[in-house]
């Protein structure tokens, strides 16, 4: 695949996304970056924003497969990976994938769920494999999470470990959508639903040639070390406890390469560093409590990363 049937292939699914949402083009973006590099997406928001549905508009756009995971209090990590059944005709025991076993994975409310279980998707996250039973699974090529939580839900709910948010490459929001955009979105499903209809526009080979030609972005020594210099800043900035990881690096580069991509350059600049920054490293770092307490947030210690770090030039 040409950069320029890379960059085709994003127009077309963020175009056939764009027939069911409204507004929260950021959002978006940062979808399709993370899915272009092969990141793994956490949307974080209110109810009733479309987090969900901006996660079966992507999948429908897709000619791949789908599954759905509703998590739960009660929900066990074998009903995500799956279970060894014995077999009493051959007397042995045969494993029945669960719905980890697809290309897309919607982990909804995922904070819903016991660690015990949350933790069912670390391997698959990071190595593309699970192990069960002593027996080692490799997932598709094209895998990819995107879980959602609510923000503002505390009962019955437990939060995502560091581990854990270190696996996602993003996490990022929708938002409330403009008056005129709501008024629309009511007018588009007042006799039915938009994902109805939205048929795919692209096949999973097509995405698999588009994250190769994401590689071939070109980053330079100087915005490599911008990124690293970036990132290591939040390991030493006041009220932060635990800083990014070299995981957080290499997911700015990527995502930056992905951003590129879609700019229609064929390298990466610092504003594509600055745009994805704060999405890929926010949700790693852990504040002091008494910044916290202050109301400190992690996105606002990224901006502030951002202006005191040398931009190169």
């Amino acid at each position: 695949m040409s950069e320029n049937q890379a960059r085709e292939t994003l127009r077309r699914i963020r175009e056939n996304i764009g027939k069911v949402m409204r507004g929260g083009d950021a959002a978006v973006r940062h979808l399709l970056a993370a899915f272009a590099a092969g990141g793994h997406v956490l949307l974080e928001d209110y109810p009733g924003t479309g987090k969900t549905t901006l996660a079966k508009a992507l999948a429908r756009s897709v000619g791949a497969k789908f599954h759905r995971v509703q998590f739960t209090p009660d929900l066990l990590p074998s009903d995500i990976l799956g279970v060894s059944i014995y077999d009493p005709r051959d007397q042995s025991f045969r494993f029945h994938e669960g719905p980890v076993f697809t290309n897309i994975l919607l982990a909804d409310e995922i904070n819903r769920a016991s660690p015990r279980t949350q933790s069912a998707l670390l391997e698959a996250m990071a190595e593309g494999q699970v192990s069960v039973d002593g027996t080692t699974y490799r997932l598709t090529e094209l895998f990819f999470v995107i879980a959602t939580q609510n923000p503002v839900e505390f009962h019955g709910t437990y939060p995502l470990p560091e581990a854990q948010m270190d696996r996602f490459m993003m996490q990022t929001s929708l938002g409330y959508v403009a008056a005129e955009e709501e008024a629309a979105v009511l007018c588009a499903q007042e006799r039915g639903h938009p994902l109805d209809g939205l048929r795919d526009c692209v096949s999973g080979d097509e995405v698999l040639a588009l994250r190769r030609q994401v590689r071939e972005v070109r980053v330079s020594p100087e915005v490599r070390r911008y990124i690293v210099d970036l990132v290591g800043s939040t390991r030493t900035a006041p009220d932060v406890s635990l800083g990014a990881s070299p995981r957080a690096s290499l997911s700015l580069m990527k995502a930056a390469q992905a951003a590129a991509l879609m700019d229609g350059r064929d390298f990466v600049s610092p504003e594509q560093v600055q745009e994805m920054a704060v999405p890929v490293i926010a949700h790693r770092l852990v504040l002091d409590p008494a910044a916290r307490f202050s109301g400190l947030t992690a996105r606002s210690v990224v901006a502030g990363r951002l202006q005191a770090v040398p931009v190169p030039a």
